[in-house]
């Protein structure tokens, strides 16, 4: 296989991956992004949260609105630019989030357990490592993949 293979094979089953492990999920994937963000990150500006999820501001602030309307998150003015607001994460927003991941997690580990041999699941778990490297290569450097 060459490198151009490998490299489009990777992205496809990640892709596959990413999707499938979703279909558990109980909130939309925008929503549950935005959540994401702002527990990593702390407050952020719904241009902020557009940017960082690659969609149009119109897009951020449908998913503010809803999750503030949910009380899974709230706004509050923006510190040195009065135009502007900042979005937090709740406690309930961030208990829901735990939940979501949870859940995709107990799905990716039943998985694991069904379909690999202790060994096969040892090398899964160093292929996580290498995996971590390349992620870690491709935000680092603002590459983004698509």
């Amino acid at each position: 296989m060459d490198e151009d293979t490998l490299a489009e094979e990777l992205r496809q089953t990640i892709g596959e991956l990413v999707r499938a492990v979703r279909t558990v999920d109980t909130m939309s994937p925008g929503e549950a992004a935005v959540l994401g963000f702002l527990d990593r990150s702390g407050p952020l500006t719904t241009a902020d949260l557009a940017h960082r999820r690659g969609v149009t501001h119109q897009s951020a602030a449908k998913s503010v609105k809803d999750l503030t309307g949910a009380g899974l998150a709230r706004t509050e003015p923006h510190p040195t630019d009065g135009r502007k607001l900042l979005v937090h994460i709740t406690d309930t927003g961030r208990a829901r989030l735990q939940v979501e991941r949870d859940r995709r997690a107990r799905a990716v580990d039943t998985a694991i357990r069904d379909t690999f041999s202790p060994d096969e699941q040892r090398r899964l778990r160093e292929c996580v490592t290498l995996l971590s490297r390349l992620t870690t290569r491709l935000t680092g450097t603002g590459n983004r993949i698509a």
